[in-house]
């Protein structure tokens, strides 16, 4: 398989294995106006395996968001087709609006104009929990 290089744009490396297309969801990739591609499960020397995506446009990414997804994962931002910044992610302590709280009795299913807000409250296992009711939130759940 052979996917060109990009000359401005944003690689997203290292992402576990599996993960790339929910993470391509949560940034909303498939309503940008740009090429984009999802390559799942690569060889790599240094994981196993692999997902990366490449995006060919100088557009705004959620770093939460890849975060939440994949804290091991590197951002590369690409201009005239050089690495000018090599971004490594971590596990972000609070997300807003990235993941819906499932408590059908939570504030935030009566109250919809209400921030869905999630706190890092277990760091080892990535766990999160809503602010408002203490619902816990797995990732990808």
């Amino acid at each position: 398989m052979n996917i060109d290089s990009i000359t401005n744009g944003i690689v997203i490396d290292h992402i576990t294995a599996g993960r790339g297309m929910l993470l391509y969801d949560l940034l909303g990739l498939n309503n940008k106006d740009c090429s984009v591609a999802l390559i799942m499960r690569v060889n790599s020397r240094k994981c196993g395996k692999k997902d990366i995506i490449k995006i060919d446009s100088n557009i705004s990414v959620d770093f939460d968001v890849i975060g939440y997804v994949d804290p091991n994962a590197t951002v590369n931002i690409i201009r005239d087709g050089k690495l000018i910044e090599k971004r490594n992610i971590e596990l972000p302590e609070k997300l807003t609006n990235v993941i819906k709280c499932k408590n059908p009795r939570c504030i935030t299913s009566v109250e919809q104009e209400l921030d869905n807000i999630f706190k890092l409250t277990d760091k080892e296992n990535m766990v999160y929990r809503c602010i408002y009711c203490e619902t816990k939130a797995k990732i990808g759940k």
